[in-house]
């Protein structure tokens, strides 16, 4: 269970980070509050995605990944964010990821940033 928080907590503040550095991934709220909930939301709803979903693109992607040498991880995490996006918007969460680019340096910083939290914060059960 700690592991999981440890884990929420670290998307919570790569999304964060993301959020801060491009102007076209947005989170918008009425407080300060509001926001934080929202991205704690949106940083549940991208773990559920990275769980479920992107081992099987990952599997389906396998040619590729070998092909690639890895690098096609980027697109995989772009779509992983943008298939967070729109699965804000469906829950009504005030969320978004404005074109592919975007989203392909937004997974490049929250890979990044969440890697480097996840180093730092304790991840013991």
């Amino acid at each position: 269970m700690k592991n999981f928080v440890v884990k929420t907590i670290a998307n919570a503040g790569a999304l964060a980070v993301a959020i801060w550095l491009l102007q076209d991934i947005t989170l918008t709220g009425d407080s300060t509050g509001r926001k934080v909930l929202t991205l704690i939301v949106v940083a549940l709803l991208f773990g559920v995605v990275n769980f479920v979903v992107k081992p099987v693109v990952k599997l389906l992607t396998l040619p590729l990944f070998i092909l690639t040498l890895g690098l096609i991880t980027l697109v995989v995490n772009a779509l992983m964010l943008m298939l967070t996006s729109w699965l804000a918007g469906l829950i009504d969460v005030s969320f978004h990821v404005d074109g592919f680019w975007t989203a392909v340096l937004g997974g490049l910083i929250i890979s990044v940033v969440s890697w480097a939290l996840n180093v730092v914060l304790p991840d013991e059960d």
